[in-house]
């Protein structure tokens, strides 16, 4: 077997700094206790200084000049472009990029194409006045067409920032139109659930009210736009991307923005460029020769996560359609057509695959399949149990911890680090992640506060529309804490365990806990349990504060086709969680609910829908941020309800 690139890492940087880095316990406290000599050693990994201006200074200042948070300066001197770092790879053979559709359309772009595709829509744009520092916005599925905008957009140092077409024309303005695009970039449509879905209309529509001066459209043209295939007319001049700052923007994320206008998150070409080798290179040991599916959709960062296959040499897969049509197979028969070595997924799609009794390692060719990912919600151990009894025994599982707000990965699965169900196997390479206290001490098998305690490279650079930063200190590190002179750290939200052989257990968002009689529990693991329950689709518990101390825990479920909500069913629920949790945490009363709302990238909406069933007045949630607004007047009738 081809030896894995954290080991080869592990040994030149164990070599570098006198210690043997072999084990990646011993690996990990090198990375985050001396993160200049560790953040220099991927540099070195990666070859970097063959992209960037000018060969690396020496010195910790010139890897990290500043560290404190907010405000770290990384790499201070240094200039480069994240395209030079994909297109340092275009001397691969074969296909840098497939792209699949619903109807299993299948399309396909070779490293040997990709320089002279980037090159043409990079001097459209350049030719409609976009250049450093301009906006691009994207209104477009998961396709290759897509890869090749971004990767133009980025090449120019304009910014990039996408939003998927499930958004109708006013949700996605109420993000993009704060950046004042010049460009647009859409499709004229494109099919799900067994449907083609026509987007002119739509796309028109957001072209006007991001008031751009060039639309540009994938698939059948709209009138005073210009096609891709105009877009992509002069491809015999490869891109020459423009040096920039390491912290140059590179992209602009968007928070969920269910309760107030989505905060506009700019990440760096450098610090992604970092990010992204370590996560993709080091812990999934992605290279040339790697095939790469992350089933994801452009308002999702693992969209972005994707691209970084590229940075690798990776091919990576698009998309675009319903991963569960017309059946929970759909994915799997990806995997196996394309030799897929690195899936992707979230839990919702595993748990669809188990329930409807699929065996993909038996019903497909998944020789390939080297590793599989799952992020966007806690994976269930019953879930890890199931993909090594179905998918293929002893497959490495990387359940991963990380968000918009970086870009990356906080925590996951590493090569060569052995997987136990229900856990995240590490934290990441580089990463200060502690679980603290409420007395800001550092807790060791008990649960806690995750928190960051020292910087990483992919930190936001700043918050769109912010100048004095007072919205990017507020929504990471304005906390208190029972102690004080604690030093300054991010806080994510989530409660985490971490064990004592440096694995994590994500319990949940801290500020949806559930906290009865004083005993707290995350509801990820009532999810764990509830959702294990054939009959149960998904669960969704909220834990509600009422006058005179009171405290209501209801349990909202969905089910599968077919099944009731008996008494027998609900009794289940009770002694399971019971048994396996918690007596104190049976639900009040379990409820069946016409669905679940999420955030269009999949997340529950715990937070707001609590104090919704609370009946607090105040609380406004963005119809265009829900997947289906029309469930919340149910929950509000079930606050009212229970309220009397």
């Amino acid at each position: 077997m081809t030896e894995s690139q954290i080991s080869r890492f592990a040994e030149n940087y164990g070599d570098s700094v006198g210690r043997d880095l072999t084990e990646y316990g011993a690996l990990w406290e090198q990375s985050v206790a001396d993160l200049p000599g560790f953040w220099r050693a991927v540099w070195d990994h990666f070859a970097l200084d063959t992209i960037a201006a000018a060969p690396l200074e020496d010195g910790d200042d010139a890897v990290l000049a500043d560290r404190d948070m907010p405000g770290a300066r990384w790499f201070p001197g240094v200039e480069l472009n994240y395209v030079d770092a994909v297109l340092a790879n275009s001397g691969l053979e074969g296909a840098a990029i497939v792209g699949i559709t619903e109807d299993g359309t299948r399309t396909e772009i070779s490293w040997a194409e990709l320089p002279g595709l980037v090159g043409a829509v990079a001097r459209t744009l350049a030719e409609a006045g976009v250049g450093r520092g301009d906006v691009v916005a994207a209104y477009l599925p998961d396709v290759p067409e897509t890869v090749i905008a971004f990767l133009a957009t980025a090449s120019l140092g304009a910014l990039w920032s996408g939003c998927g077409q499930d958004y109708a024309p006013e949700g996605a303005a109420g993000r993009m139109a704060q950046l004042a695009p010049k460009v647009l970039f859409s499709s004229s449509g494109y099919r799900y659930n067994g449907k083609d879905v026509d987007k002119r209309a739509d796309s028109e529509e957001l072209a006007v009210l991001l008031g751009v001066s060039t639309h540009i459209v994938v698939g059948e043209s709209v009138d005073g736009a210009v096609s891709w295939d105009e877009a992509t007319a002069d491809r015999t001049r490869p891109v020459e991307p423009v040096k920039v700052p390491f912290d140059h923007p590179l992209w602009v994320l968007f928070s969920s923005g269910t309760t107030g206008k989505p905060k506009g998150i700019v990440h760096g070409h450098g610090g992604v460029v970092l990010e992204h080798l370590k996560a993709a290179g080091l812990h999934s040991d992605l290279r040339p020769g790697s095939v790469f599916f992350w089933q994801t959709a452009l308002s999702w960062m693992m969209w972005n996560f994707q691209a970084a296959g590229l940075l690798v040499g990776a091919r990576i897969v698009t998309y675009s359609g319903s991963p569960l049509y017309p059946d929970a197979d759909t994915l799997w028969r990806i995997v196996a057509d394309e030799k897929v070595t690195y899936f992707g997924t979230s839990p919702g799609q595993l748990q669809a695959s188990r329930k409807a009794g699929l065996r993909p390692g038996a019903d497909h060719d998944l020789s390939a399949l080297e590793a599989l990912g799952s992020t966007g919600s806690t994976l269930a151990a019953d879930l890890f149990t199931w993909v090594d009894d179905n998918v293929a025994a002893g497959l490495p599982i990387s359940s991963i911890s990380g968000g918009t707000d970086v870009v990356s990965a906080f925590a996951g699965g590493s090569t060569g680090v052995p997987v136990v169900a229900g856990e995240l196997s590490v934290r990441y390479l580089g990463v200060a992640l502690e679980s603290w206290s409420p007395q800001a001490k550092p807790l060791i098998g008990e649960v806690g506060e995750m928190v960051i305690s020292a910087p990483m490279p992919s930190m936001p650079v700043h918050f769109w529309d912010d100048p004095d930063g007072e919205r990017y200190r507020k929504a990471y590190f304005a906390h208190e804490w029972d102690a004080v002179d604690v030093p300054t750290v991010w806080r994510h939200g989530d409660w985490v365990t971490v064990t004592d052989r440096g694995s994590l257990i994500i319990h949940g968002r801290s500020d949806a806990t559930l906290n009865r009689n004083g005993i707290r529990m995350g509801s990820a693991d009532i999810y764990e349990v509830v959702e294990g329950i054939s009959e149960i689709a998904e669960a969704f518990v909220l834990g509600v504060d009422g006058p005179g101390g009171e405290y209501w825990m209801p349990l909202f479920v969905t089910l599968v086709p077919g099944a009731e909500l008996t008494d027998e069913l609900t009794a289940q629920i009770a002694s399971q969680v019971k048994t396996r949790l918690s007596a104190r945490h049976v639900p009040d009363e379990v409820i069946v609910a016409p669905g679940i709302p999420h955030t269009r990238t999949g997340k529950k909406l715990e937070v707001p829908v609590t104090a919704i069933l609370a009946g607090r007045t105040e609380v406004s949630i963005d119809p265009k941020s829900v997947d289906d607004y029309s469930l919340i007047d149910w929950y509000a009738e079930q606050g009212r309800t229970h309220r009397g």
